[in-house]
């Protein structure tokens, strides 16, 4: 079943608040489960957002057995360790540097595949751009199902491929831990830039 284009519309404050307004950045996790298909549909939201040539190279594994939590322990800095260890599920996310052997299906428009092979730099920042956007999105798609997140950048991105991406193909980026946040565990809301300083009309 397709859907038909729905007529672009203004989310309303409620739906705003969701995403962006009242959101936040949990280190405290309550104990409730996640339900599995609410990562699921986070994904299936995430892939049809925008990436370049459609080459959509995000991967991740839901890091959520005791197992592999300790095997995700290793990887992580001194300060992510409580908070990651208490998350029901963390995400690890990272991007697929052969993205292009995907690119016949994903876009059969043009021969985009002959655009990376052999230009290993251009590949490896087109992935590495494109994964961080899907990032972004995948953040927000989790948001709108109703459950908090925790991105983190500081692991040992080594350390993790070996452990969930071995063979080199797949780079770690960023983890997300999952869940319900503690709401009462939660600092202050930090100030953020002015419109003035962050973008400007030419």
């Amino acid at each position: 079943m397709t859907h038909a284009p729905a007529q672009l519309a203004r989310l309303d404050d409620a739906a705003l608040d969701l995403l962006f307004l009242e959101a936040r950045t949990h280190n405290a996790w309550l104990d409730r489960p996640v339900p599995e298909n609410l990562l699921r549909e986070a994904v299936e939201l995430t892939k049809m957002a925008p990436t370049s040539a459609n080459n959509s190279p995000m991967r991740l594994v839901f890091i959520r057995s005791p197992e592999a939590k300790e095997r995700l322990k290793v990887t992580l800095s001194p300060g992510n360790v409580e908070k990651t260890m208490a998350a029901p599920v963390t995400a690890l996310l990272g991007y697929d540097r052969e993205f292009y052997e995907q690119l016949p299906r994903l876009f059969p428009h043009a021969d985009a595949r002959a655009w990376f092979v052999g230009n290993e730099a251009f590949a490896n920042d087109s992935a590495y751009k494109n994964g961080t956007l899907q990032v972004a999105y995948f953040i927000m798609a989790l948001r709108a199902l109703g459950l908090d997140t925790g991105p983190m950048t500081g692991f040992d991105a080594d350390k993790a491929d070996a452990e969930f991406f071995p063979g080199g193909k797949i780079r770690s980026n960023i983890l997300v831990n999952i869940g319900y946040g503690d709401a009462t565990k939660l600092f202050p809301r930090s100030p953020r830039l002015s419109f003035d300083e962050i973008a400007r009309f030419v």
